[in-house]
């Protein structure tokens, strides 16, 4: 009988951890570090308001359009070969955008990277299975999510005060010092040996819309995804409405440390959170609770209701995203997730859009958030209704 910490197990699962963490890095690093450099790249190559926001909205949109080619990539491929494709995308679409001469050819270069980060995301899930023991599936989840959130922190938090100024001042260059490391991560993909739990048959790539959790995950995906980019866009414009825009740096700050926070608590939490349904419908009321706060007190007040909203969010996004590999097999495992990424960020990117429209309409910033709130609510039921009960199945163990 194999004893569950040998060494050999122990390297293992340290390696393991270590790769995950790394591509969950790259899940974010390079679509956040974007805003960072909006300015300098806006000064340049003289950007329209529009594309400068599409700098960040644009990868957005395409982690939903690029969901179905990563499903298709692993039922082909295998999920190990489809990372390592979809990272070898990414960094071709993000370093090219430091080599682009014109904004034609930057918004080409940044819907690559975003493709590439869109296929990413449903291979990490798909992945776990065969890396990883059952009972270690929650952990290797909140390991990558931790990377993610750590990514947009690192991202929008040190490119400006730390990269820039050892580069010279190129954003072009920070690009590069950002992207091409992620080709060692690509490289590394193929040191752990373990690949075990290889489907019989090649799975199927489109999502299974007969299976209620595709729809559900997803819409559940869309409000934590909604709110989160939602308050990232409208944000400063809240602060300026009520006068307050000076607040708008510390504000930032605290609302993405907080996603770093929410990583940092389920690695502490995921084996008991993860599967539980009542801890998904608290944190949705935590982030509709969040939100409602942020618009409707003002000052200290208003930015920690936006903070806590974050830190709600961040922690309801590594819940839904966990459970695809702990409910389904491992051959179902890459379309189910791919699925749900299709159906949550068409929503992350389509709801901010429609409350900014509305916005727009009232001349009331309050309006777009109200507008992610409504969806929040609308959605929440599903929480109650999402059947886990083979998530919360007793893990096996390993003597």
């Amino acid at each position: 009988m194999l004893k569950e910490h040998t060494p050999a197990s122990t390297a293992h699962l340290v390696l393991v951890g270590l790769l995950l963490w790394l591509a969950g890095l790259y899940l974010r690093i390079p679509v956040l570090v974007a805003p960072a450099l909006a300015p300098d790249i806006a000064a340049e190559l003289a950007l329209s308001q529009a594309l400068t926001g599409a700098l960040t909205t644009l990868p957005i949109l395409m982690l939903a359009i690029g969901a179905m080619p990563g499903s298709l990539a692993i039922s082909r491929l295998g999920p190990r070969h489809t990372l390592a494709l979809a990272m070898l995308v990414m960094v071709l679409g993000s370093a090219g955008r430091a080599l682009v001469p014109d904004a034609t050819a930057l918004m080409a270069a940044s819907a690559v990277m975003g493709l590439g980060v869109a296929m990413m995301q449903p291979a990490l899930p798909a992945l776990l299975p065969r890396w990883l023991a059952p009972h270690h599936l929650a952990m290797g989840t909140a390991i990558y999510m931790n990377g993610m959130l750590m990514g947009e922190f690192i991202g929008a938090g040190i490119t400006r005060p730390l990269i820039l100024p050892m580069v010279g001042h190129s954003w072009r260059q920070a690009l590069l010092v950002w992207s091409l490391p992620a080709l060692l991560v690509t490289a590394a993909l193929y040191l752990p040996r373990r690949d075990s739990a290889r489907p019989a048959r090649r799975p199927a790539w489109l999502p299974d819309w007969r299976n209620p959790l595709t729809l559900k995950l997803g819409l559940l995906l869309g409000l934590s995804g909604s709110l989160f980019f939602g308050f990232n866009a409208y944000l400063g414009n809240l602060l300026e409405q009520r006068g307050e825009l000076e607040r708008l740096s510390d504000a930032l700050f605290w609302y993405n440390l907080a996603q770093v926070f929410a990583s940092l608590i389920m690695l502490k939490m995921a084996r008991r959170w993860v599967g539980n349904r009542t801890v998904i419908l608290v944190m949705a009321l935590g982030a509709i609770a969040g939100a409602l706060g942020s618009v409707l007190t003002d000052g200290t007040l208003a930015i920690a209701s936006a903070t806590f909203m974050s830190l709600t969010a961040g922690i309801l996004l590594i819940l839904l995203v966990a459970l695809p590999p702990l409910l389904v097999s491992a051959a179902d495992t890459g379309r189910l997730s791919a699925g749900n990424f299709l159906v949550g960020y068409t929503i992350a990117f389509g709801v901010p859009t429609l409350g900014g429209l509305i916005a727009d309409a009232t001349g009331d910033v309050r309006h777009a958030i109200f507008t992610m709130v409504v969806y929040a609510v609308a959605v929440l039921p599903l929480a109650l209704t999402l059947d886990l009960r083979r998530a919360r199945s007793p893990a096996p163990q390993t003597h």
